[in-house]
């Protein structure tokens, strides 16, 4: 997180991880078209022959506190192919929080487990403990033939201490539930560490729920 004083403005950092193809880019995509054009900014995509995000995507969100502090989320992914891993590392220093985009497909099994296992080291390299990082996963694609079932998700998510959403990123599906849930862990966990509310009056529940309304949810539930 960065902090402003000057302008009286916070930056969090949050970072869409993945395997090639997994629906990162889509997700934020997704985000752009579902908010409005005053929470929204432009959204940035470097594209090449290679590999659809050689770097990232950056799509910042803006908030308005009751406290008149403005909270800026950025939004990147990073490049799925494993041959641009410096760049993934380099797009991964300073995250807040991360959103781990999975595919649901049963013969990416194994492409998932690498790149998550692959985000966690590194996070280690960037010196960012992945115990306690923030992180939420995201089962996309749930509309494909030959995907991992519901049930064995929902069995998965009683094991797992990350959160898990089911997502079809191109029909928006999901993707502001998981935005949600990852904008909860990361800012309680901001909020624990460096104490938000004492310091800029910025109450957890108060501010997340403003985020909600923003995103024309009222108080509760998907669009």
């Amino acid at each position: 997180m960065q902090i402003d004083f000057k302008s009286r403005e916070l930056t969090v950092k949050l970072v869409y991880y993945g395997p090639a193809l997994s629906g990162k880019t889509t997700n934020l995509q997704a985000i752009h078209r579902l908010v409005s054009n005053e929470t929204a900014g432009r959204l940035m995509t470097l594209e090449t022959r290679d590999d659809r995000t050689l770097f990232f995507d950056l799509l910042p969100l803006t908030f308005n506190s009751g406290g008149g502090i403005q909270v800026r989320f950025k939004l990147f992914t990073v490049p799925g192919q494993v041959i641009h891993n410096a760049t993934r590392r380099l797009v991964l220093q300073g995250a807040d929080g991360t959103a781990f985009i999975a595919d649901s497909q049963t013969s990416e099994t194994r492409a998932n487990r690498e790149a998550f296992l692959n985000m966690q080291q590194n996070l280690r390299d960037n010196g960012i403990e992945p115990e306690t990082h923030p992180v939420v996963i995201q089962f996309n694609k749930r509309d494909l033939p030959n995907i991992r079932s519901d049930a064995e998700l929902d069995r998965m998510a009683t094991r797992s201490k990350e959160p898990i959403y089911k997502a079809v990123a191109l029909r928006g599906e999901g993707v502001i539930d998981t935005f949600l849930g990852l904008t909860d862990l990361t800012w309680r966990r901001l909020e624990a560490k460096h104490s938000l509310q004492e310091k800029f009056g910025l109450d957890p529940d108060e501010f997340l729920r403003d985020v909600r309304r923003r995103l024309g949810l009222g108080d509760g539930g998907t669009p």
